[in-house]
């Protein structure tokens, strides 16, 4: 995982240029209807009316306070800071784009990376290991409210999402259901596979039954968990 700091107050973001695509294009006509250019390019559209707000592709709320979402643009910067963020959990490996480390900069949002490569190919697997730690910084309400987002908020955020509702105790099939509502036609079968077999460890199921009874805003729950590998 990758926490960096931008100094002082002012949150803590990742830096620096484009990304490269790689998923499937399919939301780029929703993004150019809306006021924006392609995903991570670069070349970041605005929002043409000034009052109106633009979630990102594929944006839904997966819980209190838990959001989930594709790559923002800086059309959807604008409806961001009406969730009042305080942290996101980026699932890919490439550094921001340079107007969304400005933006987490500036409204002290932390970002927590994992990167998580991205594949065309539906028999690769997800990293256990990285999908865990996301699962902790997830379930520490200190870090609420908080946005999930990889490229287009399908394959990584959706595996996420299903080990998150597996903590949840949803039925494996109600977790498909919802896997499939935001992959669409893209689904792909070691996605599904890897939710199916994901074995939730002891200590994470405790975290979420602590989540359960206290994160709903209490202040007990806000003291639970803290990531050995995050930085104030």
């Amino acid at each position: 995982m990758i926490l960096r700091s931008a100094g002082g107050d002012c949150g803590e973001y990742v830096h620096v240029p484009s990304v490269e695509d790689d998923e499937d294009v399919d939301n780029d006509e929703y993004e150019r209807n809306h006021g924006a250019d392609e995903v991570g390019d670069g070349r970041l559209g605005v929002v043409r009316d000034e009052s109106f707000l633009l979630p990102p592709y594929n944006f839904n709320m997966v819980d209190r306070w838990i959001y989930r979402s594709g790559f923002p643009t800086a059309a959807n910067f604008r409806f961001l800071e009406g969730l009042n963020l305080r942290s996101i959990v980026y699932l890919c490996p490439e550094p921001y784009p340079d107007a969304n480390a400005e933006f987490v900069r500036s409204h002290g949002i932390r970002v927590f990376q994992f990167g998580i490569e991205g594949s065309k190919e539906s028999v690769v697997a997800l990293p256990k290991d990285a999908i865990m730690r996301a699962l902790a910084v997830l379930l520490d309400v200190r870090n609420h409210p908080i946005l999930i987002h990889c490229k287009r908020g399908k394959h990584r955020t959706g595996c996420l999402v299903g080990c998150f509702r597996k903590l949840q105790n949803w039925c494996l099939s109600s977790v498909f259901e919802e896997y499939h509502r935001f992959a669409a036609t893209k689904a792909r079968p070691s996605d599904l596979s890897f939710i199916s077999k994901f074995d939730v460890s002891c200590t994470l199921r405790i975290l979420s039954i602590i989540y359960r009874c206290y994160g709903r805003g209490s202040q007990v729950g806000r003291l639970l968990y803290q990531d050995n590998n995050s930085s104030s």
